[in-house]
């Protein structure tokens, strides 16, 4: 098992990778990111753990250079998500609705390399509905989070009905 890669931030703003033995960018950590690699960014001088704030650095500088992803009606919704018992709640719903959309994408692609041999509309016909079905599943969860606690769940007044 691979050890979880340390990237050491130095108080004059640079980064150095303890792996590679090197001092490296932003755009090494949006690397290492895509590459799905582990590892933590710590602050030299306090030794706490900075990885968030370095993603959310390399996430600026994407932004900045016409990357846009984000825009700005999106950056002050969450901004104003920090606002009381909200963060969670958007945070699970965010990660899942990016996972799902990430998935989607790749199973797309795999779908269209294999529709030879196979009827390209069922193919993709069946990929709709089984991104329809994870979706519908993400936004249910997304909704328990909003119940009263102690309140019967849908399921649980179902089988009670049975």
């Amino acid at each position: 098992m691979d050890k979880v890669r340390t990237i050491r931030k130095y108080p004059n703003r640079r980064l150095y990778d303890t792996q590679e033995s090197r001092y490296i960018t932003l755009n090494d950590i949006r690397q290492l990111v895509i590459e799905e690699q582990d590892f933590k960014v710590i602050d030299k001088k306090t030794g706490k753990n900075i990885t968030r704030s370095i993603l959310l650095h390399v996430i600026a500088e994407q932004e900045e250079r016409g990357e846009s992803m984000m825009s700005q009606d999106f950056l002050a919704h969450i901004i104003r998500a920090y606002n009381g018992t909200l963060p969670q709640i958007i945070r699970g719903y965010l990660e899942g609705s990016l996972s799902l959309a990430l998935e989607q994408h790749r199973r797309a692609g795999e779908t269209l390399r294999n529709v030879v041999g196979t009827e390209p509309l069922a193919a993709m016909t069946d990929l709709a509905q089984h991104n329809l079905g994870q979706w519908l599943d993400l936004q249910k969860e997304m909704l328990r989070a909003f119940e009263p606690p102690g309140m019967p769940t849908r399921n649980t007044q179902e089988s009670g009905n049975s």
